[in-house]
């Protein structure tokens, strides 16, 4: 089993190396290969993604994912900045649907911004498709105005679309997920608008008709944005297009108690994926020891189960995870009176030690 290392950028080469850790001390043989990603791909080749790395990651059977990005990347042009690589590989390895599972803990209760009597037992899934929509619509650019009220002056315009076959892909996606938890499904989208979400329901509805067994309600985005901070456990899971599915995870981690607890999976038509925590490469806290390595952790269990098929390990790991929160350990990020504060390593060594 081979596995692509892919750190990234500021916090993500400490968090990936707790991971790794993790991976190492289960005792099973994993082929674990690490190349530059983002700005350290940039640096060392001139490329957010660099040719070696997308090999690597074609060639891999699983890829574990850091995170991109740092302010002084700004000013390069959009075809080089960090953020480039993840699209990219979204793109070259046609990982389309992408799982947000947002679960509170019963002992982070307290670190969630909602009251407990809202968040308790929280347990969602957000499925968002990952390969269209405005991210990768075309055409895009900018030019000068051809019409409309300021013909002549410069704008910038994206494309949002997507095709009946993209759509019914993540749908089934979709409804395979809900009849796997709690039968019910809820398609997020603007039809009240937008004639490419008015589509995306029509054909999430036609879906529908093959899994009778799955209750689907339909919900406008602004709505969803409102109902998850109001009455998130009236969700089970949710499935919306790219640039919503962006929005209204992150949204929904915070109700975890921080977006350092959220792992994600991105996945082909084969279960191959790219597995990374939801969060950013937050340089400000970069090399200072204190970010949260609990989400890739996860993603890396979620890399067991769903791409290595090794789904006894993935358990041995979120257990693992239990158990240290139950000891009271927290990065500064879920930290409470009352509980211990530890930092990156301290974590990743907590879970190691709890798998045994």
């Amino acid at each position: 089993m081979k596995i692509a290392i892919l750190p990234g950028d500021g916090i993500g080469t400490e968090i990936v190396a707790q991971a790794v850790n993790v991976l190492n001390a289960l005792g099973q043989k994993f082929e674990m290969e690490t190349a530059p990603v983002g700005g350290a791909g940039y640096e060392a080749h001139g490329h957010p993604l660099p040719d070696g790395t997308l090999k690597l990651a074609k060639e891999a059977d699983a890829i574990l994912f850091g995170a991109v990005g740092d302010w002084k990347y700004d000013t390069l042009e959009r075809s080089l900045r960090p953020e480039q690589a993840i699209l990219g590989l979204r793109k070259h390895l046609t990982l389309f649907a992408n799982f947000r599972p947002a679960i509170l803990y019963p002992e982070l209760v307290g670190a969630s911004t909602l009251k407990p009597e809202a968040v308790s037992g929280l347990d969602i899934l957000i499925i968002r498709e990952l390969n269209g929509d405005i991210y990768f619509g075309q055409p895009r650019g900018m030019r000068e105005a051809p019409d409309g009220p300021f013909k002549g002056a410069r704008e910038g315009f994206d494309t949002m679309r997507y095709s009946e076959p993209e759509i019914r892909r993540i749908a089934h996606v979709a409804f395979k997920a809900a009849q796997k938890r709690g039968k019910r499904l809820t398609s997020v989208d603007k039809a009240n608008v937008l004639e490419t979400f008015q589509f995306w329901k029509d054909i999430v509805t036609d879906v529908h008709k093959e899994y009778p067994d799955i209750e689907l309600d339909h919900m406008y985005v602004d709505n969803a944005a409102m109902q998850l901070v109001r009455a998130p456990k009236k969700f089970d899971v949710i499935v919306t297009g790219n640039m919503f599915g962006d929005i209204l995870s992150d949204a929904a981690a915070m109700l975890t108690g921080s977006i350092g607890m959220l792992p994600s999976a991105s996945l082909d038509a084969n279960s191959k994926g790219l597995y990374e925590p939801s969060h950013g490469s937050a340089p400000d806290i970069a090399g200072k020891g204190v970010a949260n390595p609990l989400a890739t952790i996860l993603s890396a269990a979620m890399m067991l189960r769903f791409s290595l098929n090794l789904p006894a390990e993935a358990d041995r790991i979120e257990k693992a995870v239990k158990h240290v929160l139950a000891q009271g350990l927290r990065t500064p990020d879920i930290y409470e009176s009352g509980t211990t504060k530890v930092g990156t390593a301290e974590m990743g060594s907590a879970v190691v030690k709890a798998l045994a």
